[in-house]
């Protein structure tokens, strides 16, 4: 008896072989709602192949370091160095060595859903994960660029495991770990690109606390951005102490 398009869907559902006699049998059949099903697996086969491919592609500098000898090796990257308001967040991720997480890449590529996905993947597929951050009055007292140091530092800290190698996104860190400062390194390395996703997914949540004290700056829309609301906000409300009193234009704001 002749399946159904729905129970050839079911099928195909499992297939992940392009030589699979199922598939190359609904190749055969001449029904148009088949046909369309066939082209919908070829086009999802593409892209799981494209995104395997940009996986493995990322996983060179972690290839390297264990060629060379270290297998704790952490991915580091901090988020907020320019909003207004807010900490800088910096993540330190060291992945399994049998990790697989297609599809993860810099977190400003990524939907916040898809974020909040990859954050809890990255959790399961992690053999360590430490968090730092550093709050808008020290980020004042010591400039962003030391603070985001700072921030990275105590994420490497806040780790269970201690790292044998650095990979960190386009920065040098002061430590006595042996590093690489790979440039646009959240795109370039899978362990990097996790710690983004963390550092991006706690900074937002942090944000969106703040949010809830003071609703009437919107900062769980902006993240702490100069964006116009936020700028408008500014304005009519005043400065809070989670502003970063250094940054103009809050400088500005509280010397006109």
């Amino acid at each position: 008896m002749q399946l159904t398009t729905n129970e050839i869907k079911q099928k195909l559902s499992s297939i992940t072989n392009k030589a699979d006699p199922f598939l190359i049998e609904c190749q055969a059949d001449h029904r148009k709602g088949v046909q369309q099903l066939v082209e919908k697996w070829y086009k999802q086969y593409e892209q799981q192949k494209n995104l395997q491919s940009q996986f493995y592609s990322m996983l060179r500098f972690e290839r390297e370091a264990k060629k060379n000898g270290f297998h704790l090796i952490a991915g580091i990257d901090e988020v907020g160095r320019g909003p207004l308001a807010g900490p800088v967040v910096a993540a330190a991720v060291i992945l399994k060595e049998d990790c697989y997480i297609p599809g993860l890449t810099d977190s400003k590529k990524l939907t916040a859903s898809m974020r909040e996905r990859f954050y809890d993947i990255i959790h399961e597929q992690a053999v360590a994960i430490g968090v730092g951050s550093v709050s808008p009055s020290i980020i004042d007292e010591i400039n962003i660029y030391e603070a985001t140091k700072v921030a990275m530092s105590k994420a490497i800290e806040n780790l269970s495991k201690t790292p044998t190698y650095l990979l960190l996104d386009a920065m040098k860190l002061n430590v006595q770990i042996p590093q690489t400062s790979i440039i646009k390194g959240d795109s370039q390395s899978i362990s990097i690109a996790a710690s983004s996703v963390i550092a991006k997914v706690t900074r937002d949540r942090i944000m969106v606390d703040i949010a809830n004290q003071y609703p009437e700056y919107g900062f769980d829309q902006h993240m702490g951005y100069g964006t116009k609301q936020h700028l408008e906000a500014l304005n009519i409300h005043g400065v809070t102490e989670h502003h970063r009193k250094s940054f103009a234009p809050i400088k500005e704001l509280q010397n006109p």
